[in-house]
């Protein structure tokens, strides 16, 4: 027994040591794991009352405004993940250049030189994606990351930013802060937004340079009393509410094709600071549910431009003057097809409820151009949805010197410098000082300045030589651009141009008259043909049809012969089968022998004039002679069969 317990007692000592350690190793991991939780939980709560972390999708302006002031941070060009690019213009159309960017060695060399016809390349280091950042900011760190939220499409970008701080006011500091900055880097340029029928929505289209109003020349007054109304108007919208007025305007640009109604409307957002949201009515899936929904998300200070109005409704429609506003005969077809295909089921009605309907936006600019106006519904061009008209003609002799002063800069009368000083700049009109002065130390060509006299009388000139309403301010915009540094010579050969434009717009309107022709002619032919085509379709169709007829009633003749066969033969037959003497007998056989003699003859008869009726229509009275034969055989038997029965009674 004792040796017993010997042999056991090291195992027992081994198995109690071992449940020991299993204790002391389950409490040493639950303390661990209790402590683990409740750090994290303590920096969670530490997380939540500290630090303050804020979200900004690039759909929205925000973003934007941070990645430009983030590209002008010192940190954020020293990022230690970076990626390298030189694709740094952002979607509002500035240069996001940081300071780790790499410049040439020469600095003295023209950062705006073309090579090959094209500027220098700018290599510029991005901080990457899905990586977070750190940057001093009024003496908070903040913990900035870049994501994507809509990987496998490649764009969708993020941004968030955490800091430490007891309330929100360090991150309302940074929005605008760089809101500032970024409005002063971008008052030089308008937005253009252009509608997206597939989804819905709004796309940005780029950003285009502020023109000056000055370079825009139209009647005198024209300008003065456009700019002033839109400005009264954004300037309204309490006296609009206070009078149950729905707060909207609109202005109906009509006239000749290039006579400025884009560019004035483009100087005017420039003007009032304001983006322009275009949209296409003729554009591919547009419908009347989808242009109230763009219509809907239209910001309220912003202007709506609806191109070529008058040719909303219809497609490959010419824009001259003869035109009626339909598809001509050359392209309806095509017309029509191209109607059906590309799902656009835009309505007038539809498009007066999303101009001024319950859902229609406010405090907008709508801007129509059209150059037709008889074309268009007087419900659309009635006051309430367009109430400024304004009428756009060919250049007048005073808009021709407005256009060659504004080319052609001239200096004051003593003064010898041949650019503009500090000084002379407030002589310059009031909406070119927001302009952006020049990058390029040294301009690619040298435009002579002349004296105020010299100009205005080379002005003067040039306006005398150009016809009244006759040629359009895009025609003389494009003569001056080939002249920009002749002011002299352009004034020395204007006549000759008129003269060349005169025979040019000639040739093309006469190669028009004859195109036009040779399609009339065309369309004529090819009518002509389908007309034959038609008459010679149904010339067949009757022929195939009156022989078809001619084959029915041959079949009806010979089924109507063979059932009088069979009467026949059945009447004979019953005869022969009565009782009767036998010298009657062979009476009536012998008249039954004739009768079922004379219809197998007039049968045969029957045949064969139904088999020459078929093949050959010129012998149609056979048939009807072999018709009578058995219809007067018929009625001769049953005159004989009634005379033999009769005998056979008495």
């Amino acid at each position: 027994m004792d040796a017993l317990k010997s042999m056991l007692s090291p195992l027992g000592m081994s198995s109690a040591n071992a449940i020991q350690d299993t204790l002391k190793l389950v409490v040493i991991g639950g303390t661990v794991e209790t402590a683990r939780r409740a750090s994290a939980g303590a920096w969670h709560t530490f997380l939540d009352s500290f630090f303050l972390t804020a979200h900004f999708s690039q759909e929205d302006y925000p973003y934007d405004w941070l990645m430009h002031w983030l590209s002008k941070q010192p940190a954020w060009g020293r990022s230690r993940e970076f990626e390298i690019t030189t694709r740094t213009v952002s979607r509002n159309g500035l240069t996001q250049s940081t300071t780790g960017d790499l410049d040439e060695e020469d600095e003295d060399e023209d950062e705006d030189a073309l090579v090959h016809g094209r500027r220098k390349r700018k290599v510029a280091f991005m901080p990457s994606i899905d990586t977070t950042h750190t940057i001093y900011y009024r003496g908070h760190w903040l913990r900035i990351t870049r994501t994507k939220r809509y990987p496998d499409y490649g764009h969708g970008s993020a941004l968030k930013i955490s800091v430490i701080a007891r309330n929100n006011d360090i991150l309302k500091k940074l929005v605008l802060e760089a809101k500032r900055e970024y409005e002063k880097d971008a008052e030089h340029r308008v937005h253009i937004f252009m509608a997206d029928t597939t989804y819905g929505c709004w796309r940005w289209n780029g950003a285009r340079q502020k023109r000056p109003m000055s370079s825009i020349v139209l009647q005198p007054g024209v300008k003065d009393m456009l700019l002033a109304d839109c400005k009264d108007f954004l300037c309204s919208e309490d006296w609009y509410a206070e009078r149950g007025i729905p707060f909207r305007r609109g202005y109906l640009l009509h006239g000749v094709p290039g006579s400025g109604k884009t560019s004035l409307i483009h100087s005017l957002a420039g003007e009032l600071g304001l983006d322009i949201y275009v949209v296409s009515l003729s554009s591919k899936g547009m419908s009347d549910n989808t242009l109230t929904t763009l219509m809907g998300h239209v910001p309220s200070r912003c202007i709506l431009l609806l191109e070529d109005l008058d040719a909303a409704f219809t497609r490959s429609v010419s824009r001259d003057a003869s035109s009626t506003g339909a598809p001509t005969a050359s392209n309806a077809n095509s017309t029509t097809t191209a109607e059906t295909n590309d799902g656009s089921t835009l309505s007038l009605s539809g498009l007066l409820n999303s101009l001024d309907g319950v859902a229609a936006a406010e405090g907008r600019l709508l801007f129509a151009t059209t150059n037709h106006i008889e074309r268009l519904d007087p419900a659309l061009s009635r006051p309430g949805r367009m109430d400024v008209w304004v009428n756009f003609t060919h250049a007048t002799k005073w808009q021709a010197e407005g256009i060659f002063k504004c080319f052609f800069p001239s200096k004051p009368i003593g003064v010898a410098a041949t650019v503009p000083s500090a000084e002379s700049s407030e002589n310059i009109d009031a909406s070119q000082k927001n302009l952006p002065l020049p990058k390029r130390k040294v301009p690619g060509h040298i435009i002579p300045v002349l004296d105020e006299t010299e100009i205005s009388e080379l002005a003067k000139r040039f306006a005398d030589a150009i016809p009244e309403n006759e040629l359009s301010v895009a025609a003389l915009q494009g003569y001056l651009l080939k002249n920009k540094v002749r002011p002299r010579e352009c004034v020395e050969e204007v006549a000759q141009w008129v003269i060349d434009e005169r025979a040019t717009r000639e040739k093309l309107k006469k190669e028009k008259a004859e195109r036009e022709a040779k399609e009339k002619k065309e369309a004529e032919e090819k009518e002509r043909k389908e007309k034959e085509e038609k008459a010679a379709k149904e010339q067949e169709e009757k022929e195939v049809k009156e022989k078809s007829d001619k084959k029915e009633r041959a079949k009806a003749k010979k089924a109507l012969r063979a059932e009088a066969a069979m009467k026949l033969e059945g009447a004979s037959s019953s005869t022969t089968s009565l009782n009767t003497p036998e010298a009657v007998i062979p009476v009536v056989l012998s008249a039954s022998e004739s009768s079922s003699s004379e219809s197998e003859g007039s049968n045969g008869g029957i045949e064969a004039d139904t088999e020459e009726s078929i093949t050959s229509e010129e012998e149609p009275d056979k048939t009807a002679d072999g018709a009578g034969a058995v219809d007067s055989a018929v009625k001769d038997n049953h005159s004989k069969e009634k005379w033999v029965a009769v005998k056979a009674d008495s």
